[in-house]
């Protein structure tokens, strides 16, 4: 036991001192089992009433079969006059499952082990007829004596192995379905035989008055006792079971051994055989080795059988969660009930044992009833039925809590998919206090403020959502809101844990309050009334646990806050660790993070103390009520404390110590596992849907949508506006809290079939929120009766969103996108979306992983590969959403001329959204045109959209003069160096390393040596003491017990025994013993805080300095796991069940040693069962590591898939392809459920044989003790209690070192991201001086570049100079080298050569002084959740003035008014990674970030692709007005417009520069790459005029 938790009893503990031995002890005992002074043999009663069991029993079976023939018969009459009817044919449920006329007939009725049995048990039913004929017809008139009770019983008898014959024979000749009928109702009545002979015959011998009524004198009826035994109980219970399968339709190909072993293999778990000694024999069991998954535990099948009760559109009603689950389980909670009264009853079998042993002992056998031999094996066969029961109990919770989870996991999947994206949702309930979840999309995103719903932006142009969140605890009385995804993300993991926790409701229900009836009734059997005092004593001290846990649960509250804060800011710095490491902002990012982590561990620590302290209150109760019972039944009701008396009640105090533990250790589970089901239950009932799905009342605003549509292929709308959400009416976006956003087509919009469709506007003005109309996303108000939207899908739709989104697979895969691989249309497809040239810079070409969220990709990579999918797909209309704002203008003027002038497009229906107009106009045949406010500014033709809108047509006459279009390719294909190094098999994502064998000592001593600090000797000696102590100490408690106990037996009177003397000395022996416990746990609380602290500042600082390269070889996922789950892990359950370890390995020496002391010979025995125990726990170990090694890394890929779909849910929607992602989640699940099953399994494997050791161990010695020695009853009941704590605790001992090894596999993880590669680290020789840089200039030397060190150069050779003040502009095709030079000028990549910045090599600096000094705004924009004051300045360095300057200059005030009341400000709130913002609205807040913090050198990688043209310009002109004079500014941009006006421009590529010098000289140059880029560019006139002017 434990003073932390009530996992593990405390029984009471002897003393080390030689036990007195009883001068009075008779040598003679044992002759008691031969005679006694009881009355003369008697017989048993009922006997005659007993002998009409077999006639009953018969009568019984054949009823059945009558009443069941009826029932059968009379639904055929039904199935064939329905189908005579013409009704929908029957599902072949009312015919035989006659065996496939290729199937063997022995194999049919399951094999040939099954049929040998069967014919056995045939064999033996004969011979039972036959033994039973004989003896009948030993007697001639038997037939005249049929009123006497013997020849009742035989005739009774005969008949029923008759008819068992008979049941035999069709057992092995009919049907498989029938011949499975005919095999229980042969158990049935063969077992009632075997109860009535047993009963009869056999239970006498266990007594001392009665005898066997039904000897004759011949041994016929023991043979035949012995034949019904084999045929009644081993046949059934090692018989191999049928195979029968869960869908005939779709038996399982190999059954899992679990469905076919027989009933003893399954009590004792013997099918898991071959997998234990498998793990045992090799390294690593993987999970293709764990035994083949139950078909009735695969997801699709336990979908079948659940959704019709779980899931709302499929349930009919409006239904709770729990009630559904009721429903679906009932059956199991029925067997669960069962198993449980069985397990209350059977744990009363030890203490009734012990007490009729030592009474026996105590009375010299004088009035014994029952024979003491039969106490023995009681002693061991009652616990071992609780064993089996309870293991049971667990094996079925085990499997109920597993296809629960795969079911609501599966339910949560495929309720995402109905979703409305954009509406946020808010919190109803606490989420759970679980800190060990993991984000689900691998990504992460913090709570945000505002209202129930946080839309995007006017445009909504992030498509997809983005991140996802990782859990955190939000309160009503914060009104804090969880985004959408954080939510799903909370519910899946977080919730889920906290459901699967509170699944011993039955426990709190049913088990418990039955445990302390029985509990009571057996100590007043003993103890007399004192025991109800005893009782009165806990109750009214109850309230003092209550309190401790109210005081608990307050600590968890605000200790789960703290950890909240803490994970949420670990979660969302490492989703922007590349923005972090690109700023230089490390140091001060790890400053804030230990920060939090001392806030958290100040609650943690006082958790921790208080949860001791509840555990000492706990461990109290017991004890004072043990010392006032006895005080008064020794004191008050003058009874002699004997040792019967002693020990039995100590046991069911013990029990009843357990039950406090128990129910004060699950009432906080269930009543988390409550809040966890109602919010699974608001979600599934209470989330918003989108339209197809939602409830739709009957109003008059609900209006037919079909009735109105001119023609179903019609593409458009009718008088409708569309909003976010549905319950606000509309969907909120940034800026002020009243700002709503809706998209308003007033008269009729319809696109042209069969032709390009342009949809171009402003930022911010709806043209995504457009496509989402058209695709139901967004929440439909019609306005009249003629209002319609319409999008034909019986042809098929295919989607490309901005914000590209792609699955953490290879290229090929995400092009294909589940259909089928024609290879002319797939390489047509390559050639057209221009990825040809691409697939040669991975030498996996289309094989590559592309990463998580694409990352060995490039965003233009990723825009093609999306518009690949949807060209390859088989689509006639395809929404495409500013494809070519990632693309430079050579790439975007291909895709423009070969894919969508391509035979792949011509036929099909293009609405494509661009800023793009002077490039696309020409191509275009309807053009629609986005005002302010989401409204329709013009639509037709380009003469007719130019006509009614002004600006459009002012852009196109700036570009209207269009050169020739010079047909060109976008480049040769030919072999070309990676920008990164690609494994040759693309796979670009290391696989998570998964150790074997135990956990490391590496490992182990990083935690133990930093537990004592600069004190270690002292810490461990203190600690080690105070366990060693505190055993020996409780031990000598139960030993004085006895004691005093054995006094009375030395004495003539009672009283010359001094109770209250005794009482003193044992309640001081208790409170010492409890002193030193909490000495020792409080100094290893204090050691494992120490040790985390520091394990947990290492980790951090060395993720912070780690390299890009291994962050884009690790998912985001695994490091945010190592930071927050692994930690928790480390924080408390390894400090936890360590103490366990130490304390329970003490109490094994310790009692084995009483036994010893006790009776020395049963050292040895003592010693064979500690062996073999530990032989068991170490084959269990190898193998339970290794699976739940193999579960965790199953249960990953489920999250993220769930992560992964939410992310694209619009892709997917768009495409159809929801069941496509269901039967991947069913797969993913299926793999986690066989792991998680077979992990649970290898638990009741170890556990049962443990016990069934621990139990012959305790029967042994007890029989020893009575038979082969002269000990007396004091010292019998003491050797016996410290017997039976050995043996339970060898279990728990294996146990807790299992499940310490358990949680020290997450110390393990963590030490592995200890010895990650590392940046070089900061030191005083490379510290700048202070008024460096004084100026911007920068001298490039023979740089080179690579990824890795072993990789391939990416830049080659690159020198050249730049003044300060000067403007670069850096152009080039993809996979040039463009962003490899932005991130070796700040060594986030392996570089040779030098560069001279501000007149010191970068090199000899320090890297956070390197890139403090240097700024750089990346393609794709990175935001935290917070205020926009928070993401410009996070760290309050400086003031509201200068934010609003940079936000001036960033061009963000050039998108709004000042007047506008919706105005983004400092306090607009940002949602996780912005979600809430176009991703242009990103990129000029990214920008605005970086203008802040004035570096002399500043570098725009995209910074601006996906913002309109004019808004560019707007921030270029700012730009350059804005920046200080001597600031020099590095833009990588692919409209040539951005950089055109440059002081230099920089032309790569295949990493060498090929062009550099001002844009007036490179335009001279004939055939340079600058001019031709120019040449082909819609804006060429402009370009060249910017050129001029500037010259």
């Amino acid at each position: 036991m434990s003073l932390l938790s009530g996992d593990f009893s405390w029984p009471r503990f002897g003393s080390q001192q030689v036990a007195l031995q009883d001068n009075y002890s008779k040598s003679i005992r044992h002759s008691h089992a031969m005679n006694s002074s009881s009355a003369p043999f008697e017989t048993v009663p009922y006997a005659f009433e007993v002998s009409y069991v077999p006639l009953a029993t018969v009568a019984l079976s054949c009823l059945w079969i009558i009443t069941l023939g009826l029932i059968h018969g009379i639904a055929r009459l039904r199935a064939s006059f329905t189908k005579r009817n013409g009704s929908l044919e029957l599902n072949g449920d009312d015919t035989e499952d006659v065996p496939p006329p290729s199937q063997d007939y022995v194999e049919s009725l399951g094999g040939v082990s099954i049929f040998c049995f069967r014919i056995v048990r045939a064999l033996a039913c004969i011979a039972l007829l036959t033994l039973s004929a004989i003896t009948l017809a030993r007697d001639e008139h038997w037939y005249e004596k049929l009123g006497e009770n013997a020849n009742l019983l035989r005739v009774g008898t005969t008949v029923l192995y008759a008819y068992a014959t008979l049941l035999a024979f069709k057992t092995v000749m009919s049907e498989p379905a029938r011949a499975r009928r005919s095999v229980k109702h042969l158990i049935f009545v063969l077992l009632g035989a075997f109860v009535t002979l047993g009963y009869r015959n056999l239970w006498p011998l266990a007594t001392f008055t009665f005898s066997p009524i039904d000897p004759d004198g011949t041994p016929l009826l023991w043979a035949e006792i012995a034949v019904l035994t084999f045929a009644t109980i081993i046949v059934p219970l090692f018989v191999p079971r049928q195979y029968v399968p869960y869908d005939p339709k779709d038996p399982t190909p190999v059954p899992n051994p679990e469905q076919t072993a027989s009933v003893w293999s399954l009590w004792v778990y013997s099918f898991m055989d071959p997998v234990i000694f498998l793990a045992y024999r090799i390294p690593h069991l993987s999970l293709d080795q764990l035994p083949p998954l139950s078909d009735y535990d695969r997801t699709k099948n336990l979908v079948k059988r659940s959704f019709k009760h779980l899931d709302p559109f499929l349930a009919g009603r409006k239904r709770h969660l729990f009630s559904g689950l009721l429903v679906v389980f009932r059956w199991e909670y029925v067997t669960l009930t069962v198993l449980i009264c069985a397990r209350v009853v059977s744990s009363f079998a030890s203490p009734l044992g012990v007490n009729r042993l030592l009474n026996y002992m105590e009375t010299d056998g004088e009035d014994a009833f029952v024979r003491p031999w039969f106490w023995i094996v009681w002693l061991f066969m009652g616990p071992a039925i609780g064993s089996v029961t309870f293991q049971r109990y667990h094996f079925v919770t085990t499997r109920v809590v597993v296809q629960a989870q795969g079911i609501l996991t599966q339910l949560l999947f495929d309720h995402a998919l109905r979703i409305r994206v954009k509406a946020d949702t808010q919190s109803n309930a606490s989420a759970p206090v679980t800190s060990d979840t993991v984000s689900l999309a691998e990504e992460s995103s913090s709570n945000t403020s505002g209202e129930n719903t946080v839309s995007g932006n006017a445009d909504g142009e992030q498509g997809e959502v983005s991140s996802a969140s990782l859990a955190s605890t939000t309160t009503k009385e914060e009104e804090e809101k969880t985004s959408l995804v954080g939510k799903l993300n909370t519910l899946a993991t977080a919730d889920m844990e906290s459901l699967m926790n509170g699944r011993d409701f039955l426990f709190v229900i049913l088990y418990i309050p039955l445990q302390l009836v029985l509990c009571v009734v057996f100590l007043y059997q003993i103890l007399g009334w004192s025991a109800y005092v005893g009782l009165a004593v806990i109750a009214l001290m109850f309230p003092i646990p209550g309190l401790m846990t109210s005081r608990i649960q307050q600590t968890q509250v605000e200790k789960m806050k703290k950890t909240d804060a803490r994970v949420q800011s670990v979660t969302e710095i490492m989703n922007v660790i590349r923005m972090i490491k690109l700023f230089g902002w490390e140091s001060k990012v790890n400053d804030q993070i230990a920060d939090k982590r001392e806030e958290e561990l100040v609650y943690v620590r006082r958790f921790k103390l208080l949860e001791l302290a509840n555990g000492v209150t706990n461990f109290l109760l017991p004890c004072v009520t043990m010392v006032v019972t006895f005080s008064l039944y020794t004191l008050v009701m003058k009874q002699t404390l004997t040792a019967s008396v002693v020990f039995s009640s100590m046991v069911v105090f013990d029990l009843l110590r357990d039950q406090l533990h128990t129910m004060f250790g699950l009432l906080p589970d269930l009543i988390q596992a409550r809040v966890s089901l109602d919010r699974m239950n608001d979600f599934l009932h209470n989330t918003e849907l989108i339209d197809e799905f939602a409830d739709k009342p009957g109003s008059a605003n609900q209006l037919s949508i079909e009735a109105s549509v001119p023609d179903s292929s019609t593409i458009g709308f009718r008088d409708a506006s569309f909003t976010w959400s549905s319950r606000n009416g509309g969907g909120r976006t940034p800026g002020s809290n009243s700002r709503h956003f809706t998209l308003r087509i007033d008269d009729e919009l319809t696109f042209k079939r069969g032709q390009i469709n342009l949809i171009v506007g402003a930022t911010g003005t709806g043209k995504t929120s457009l496509l989402m109309a058209l695709l139901g996303e967004m929440h439909y108000i019609p306005s009249g009766p003629t209002s319609y939207f319409n999008l034909p899908r019986y042809g098929g739709v295919a989607y490309a969103s901005q914000e590209s989104w792609v699955q953490n697979e290879t290229i090929k895969d995400n092009i294909l996108f589940g259909s089928s691989y024609d290879e002319e249309r797939y390489n047509k497809v390559i050639k057209q979306c221009g990825l040809e040239r691409d697939l040669t810079l991975f030498e996996a070409g289309d094989q590559t992983e592309v990463g998580e969220k694409g990352l060995t990709l490039s965003g233009g990579q990723k825009a093609r590969i999306t518009l690949a999918r949807a060209v390859y797909s088989s689509a006639d209309i395809l929404l495409l959403d500013d494809v070519l704002a990632a693309l430079d203008v050579h790439t975007a003027k291909w895709i423009v001329d070969k894919c969508f002038q391509g035979d792949l497009i011509r036929g099909r229906t293009i609405l494509l959204v661009t800023h793009n107009v002077a490039m696309t106009s020409s191509i275009a045949d309807f053009i629609v045109s986005m005002g302010s406010n989401g409204c329709i500014l013009s639509q037709g033709s380009l003469s007719s959209a130019l006509a009614k809108d002004k600006k459009l047509s002012k852009e196109l006459t700036e570009e209207t003069k269009q050169i020739e279009k010079i047909e060109h390719e976008v480049d040769p294909v030919e072999p070309s160096v990676p920008e990164a190094s690609q494994m040759p098999d693309g796979k670009l994502i290391v696989a998570e390393e998964v150790s074997e064998g135990h956990v490391g000592w590496a490992a182990l001593k990083m935690w133990f040596g930093n537990m004592g600090g600069d004190h270690s000797i002292l810490y461990w000696c203190t600690f080690i003491g105070s366990m060693a102590l505190f055993p020996a100490i409780d031990i000598y408690c139960t030993w004085y017990l006895g004691y005093w106990a054995h006094l009375y037996e030395l004495v003539d009177d009672p009283s010359e025994v001094s109770a209250p003397y005794h009482l003193t000395v044992y309640s001081l022996q208790v409170l010492l013993s409890i002193i030193v416990y909490f000495i020792g746990a409080a100094v290893l609380v204090n050691g494992c805080l120490k040790a985390s602290r520091i394990i947990h500042q290492r980790l951090v600082g060395t993720i912070l300095g780690t390299t890009l390269r291994w962050l884009d070889t690790t998912p985001i996922s695994r490091v945010i796991t190592r930071c927050t789950q692994d930690i928790q892990a480390i924080d408390g359950p390894m400090g936890h069940f360590f103490v366990w370890v130490a304390e329970i390995t003490a109490l094994v020496v310790f009692k084995l040693l009483a036994v010893v002391v006790v009776s020395p010979l049963f050292l040895v025995p003592g010693l064979l069962v500690a062996i073999l125990g530990g032989w068991c726990g170490q084959i269990y170990m190898r193998g339970q590591l290794s699976v739940k090694r193999e579960m965790s890394n199953a249960r990953a890929p489920v999250l993220s898939h769930f992560g992964a779909a939410v992310n694209g849910l619009i892709s997917i929607r768009a495409y159809g392809a929801q069941d496509n992602f269901k039967q991947r989640s069913f797969e993913h699940i299926d793999r986690f459920t066989s792991a998680a099953r077979t992990f649970s399994n290898l638990n009741r494997w170890v556990s049962i044989r443990i016990e069934f050791l621990g139990g012959m161990f305790s029967a042994g010695i007890a029989a020893w003790l009575l038979y082969g020695t002269g000990v007396d009853a004091s010292n019998t009941g003491f050797a016996m209690n410290m017997a039976a704590g050995f043996s339970n605790l060898i279990l728990s001992w294996i146990r807790v070192i299992n499940q310490f090894e358990v949680s020290g596999n997450s110390l393990e993880r963590v030490e592995q991201y200890l010895t990650i590669e590392q940046e070089p680290k900061s030191s005083s020789q490379g510290v700048p001086p202070a008024y460096w840089p004084a100026s911007s200039s920068l001298a490039v030397e023979k740089l080179s570049a690579r990824y890795s060190p072993d990789g391939p150069k990416v830049l080659k050779d690159l020198s050249f100079t730049v003044n300060s003040g000067e403007h670069i502009g850096i152009v080039g095709r993809t996979g040039s080298g463009k962003s490899s030079l932005t991130l070796s000028l700040l060594r986030c990549i392996f570089t040779e050569g030098n560069v001279i910045y501000g007149g010191l090599d970068t090199s000899k600096l320090n890297l956070d002084a390197l890139r403090s000094s240097i700024t750089i705004i990346p393609q794709v924009p990175e935001l935290l959740s917070g205020s926009l004051r928070q993401n410009l300045d996070p760290f309050n360095q400086y003031d509201d003035a200068t934010l609003n300057d940079a936000l001036r200059a960033a061009g963000l005030f050039s998108l709004q008014k000042d007047e506008d009341n919706d105005r983004i400000t400092l306090d607009s709130p940002i949602s996780s990674g912005g979600a809430n913002f176009s991703v242009g609205q990103r990129q000029i807040l990214a920008l605005a970030r970086a203008i802040v913090r004035r570096s002399k050198l500043l570098i725009l990688d995209e910074a601006t692709s996906a913002i309109d043209y004019e808004t560019d310009t707007v921030i270029q002109t700012s730009l350059r007005k804005e920046l200080d004079k001597d600031v020099t500014l590095l833009t990588v941009a692919h409209r040539l417009q951005t950089i055109m006006d440059a002081d230099k421009i920089m032309v790569l590529d295949a990493g060498r520069i090929v062009e550099f010098g001002t844009p007036h000289d490179l335009l001279q140059i004939e055939k340079g790459t600058l001019r031709a880029l120019v040449d082909e560019s819609g804006d060429k006139d402009k370009l060249y005029a910017m050129v001029a002017g500037r010259a």
